[in-house]
């Protein structure tokens, strides 16, 4: 591998569902629901978890909001998406039920159709697995007549969960799918909660832990600040597309070669091949060096530079505008990450700006810049993490990205002895490896191997060092697809 150039300066019959309750706000008595007897009305303000192991989400749904119903929708699993979306429309119009149905959810399904009294199943595309209820095309049958109690709640739902959302909304309540089991991952969730502050909630499914864990999401969702593109968690909810360099600095990358207006219309673009091809949203994004590691000793013979706050302030505060998402990069030379880390303290205040540390660049006592590669002990990454995660808990701050680059084995060190449990950071390793593809692919699959828990990943593509430089269609078929890619 090549070292970078350096320039100068710089789903049966169904037990009862477990269903934990916290009351909150309003000091609301506890719900018990189970799979013979519908829930009572939810009680306004309560917060809830429902789940049950091997119970589909729309049946749970279904359990909590519908008392009867005299028909309901079913659907293939496996139809394609316009008979999913046909059924979900006609699920929400009628009023009643909508259930995906396959041979492993089949008989749940079947009991829940028992329960509700459900005469006639109205099936949408192709045939399903056997329900031992009448089945008919005839969207006719689909006629009202459900006695339902969710109206005006909350039904947070995590993953592709076109029933189970249908069928909250059939019942007036507001269903959100989300990409994660927390509202926070959500930018549509934080806004329902915002908006009613009053209605009962219901965590449906896997994932969301206690009532207590969910209160506690939901109250961070309606106070913390959201992130560009939404939401408070990083990712899953997101994939961000950014421009590295500094500014003033062409050398450096392409974010310091032209204007500010003109570099957010640059990453803006740049992310917009990405959009047509990430089944999530896509965030336009800044990587600023603000410490950049130096060829000569410089200031202190610590081998770095740092940029002023008053320099790097006009590009954070028109990337906030802008809804571009912020990295501020250290090359620190021969200080500490963490002391050059609280040099940028109030623009990491922001709510959209994280922090990358770039270990290359972090020489010991004696080393210089490309006679060395550089490297961190994971204890002092430990250090800046800790710090960082709790400047983002005191001050009520949205997840921040905590980005680790490296292409060399050694640069990280025992990377098990990362600490990546704080989840006020979404911790991310981004590869740096450049050359041609065959070069990149085995500094990847090096990097991917053995990561720490918690972890994401992100990718950089280098204009004029990567021969040729991959697409953004060939970027996103890497395995595993990085969350974050960067341009240099």
């Amino acid at each position: 591998m090549a070292r970078r150039r350096l320039p100068r300066g710089g789903r049966a019959v169904v037990a009862g569902a477990l269903l934990v309750t916290v009351a909150v706000l309003a000091a609301a008595s506890a719900v018990a629901i189970s799979g013979a007897e519908p829930a009572p009305a939810l009680a306004a303000s309560s917060i809830d978890t429902v789940v049950e192991p091997g119970v589909p989400d729309a049946v749970l749904v279904s359990r909590t909001l519908f008392a009867s119903s005299p028909s309901a929708v079913v659907v293939a699993a496996v139809a394609d998406p316009a008979d999913q979306k046909s059924a979900a429309d006609l699920a929400r119009s009628g009023g009643v039920p909508m259930f995906r149905v396959d041979a492993a959810t089949a008989d749940r399904i079947g009991a829940e159709l028992d329960r509700l009294g459900v005469e006639q199943a109205v099936r949408v595309g192709p045939p399903t697995v056997e329900l031992n209820v009448p089945v008919t095309t005839d969207r006719v049958a689909v006629a009202g007549g459900a006695s339902s109690t969710g109206r005006g709640a909350v039904i947070l739902l995590s993953g592709d969960r076109t029933d189970a959302v249908a069928t909250a909304e059939a019942a007036g309540a507001h269903g959100v799918s989300m990409p994660a089991p927390d509202p926070r991952s959500s930018g549509e969730a934080v806004r329902l909660l915002a908006e009613l502050p009053g209605a009962p909630i219901r965590g449906i499914g896997a994932g969301f832990g206690t009532a207590a864990d969910l209160a506690e999401q939901v109250a961070a969702a309606r106070t913390v600040p959201e992130l560009p593109g939404g939401g408070q968690l990083l990712f899953p909810g997101r994939r961000v597309v950014a421009l590295y360099g500094s500014p003033g600095a062409p050398e450096l990358g392409p974010l310091g070669r032209a204007s500010i207006p003109a570099t957010i219309a640059r990453t803006r673009a740049l992310a917009d091949k990405y959009r047509r091809l990430s089944p999530v949203p896509v965030v336009p994004g800044f990587e600023i060096i603000v410490t950049v590691a130096s060829a000569d000793p410089g200031p202190g013979g610590k081998y770095t530079s740092a940029l002023d706050v008053a320099t790097v302030r006009p590009w954070v505060d028109a990337a906030r505008r802008a809804g571009v998402y912020v990295t501020l990069d250290l090359q620190p030379g021969r200080m500490d990450f963490l002391t050059q880390a609280k040099m940028y303290r109030e623009l990491l205040l922001q709510p959209h700006v994280g922090l990358a540390l770039d270990p290359e660049w972090r020489l010991k006592p004696g080393q210089k810049h490309l006679e060395q590669i550089g490297a961190v002990e994971p204890a002092e990454v430990n250090r800046v993490s800790t710090w960082l995660a709790d400047l983002v808990k005191a001050r009520k701050l949205p997840q921040k990205a905590l980005v680790l680059h490296q292409f060399d084995a050694d640069m990280l060190g025992d990377r098990s002895l990362l600490d990546t449990r704080r989840p006020e950071l979404a911790f991310l390793i981004h590869a740096d490896g450049h050359g041609v593809p065959a070069v990149k692919m085995e500094t990847w699959n090096r990097i991917v191997t053995g990561l720490p828990p918690r972890t994401w990943l992100g990718w950089k593509n280098f204009y004029t060092e990567d021969k040729p430089m991959f697409s953004p269609r060939r970027t996103m078929a890497v395995e595993p697809v990085p969350w974050f890619v960067s341009y240099q």
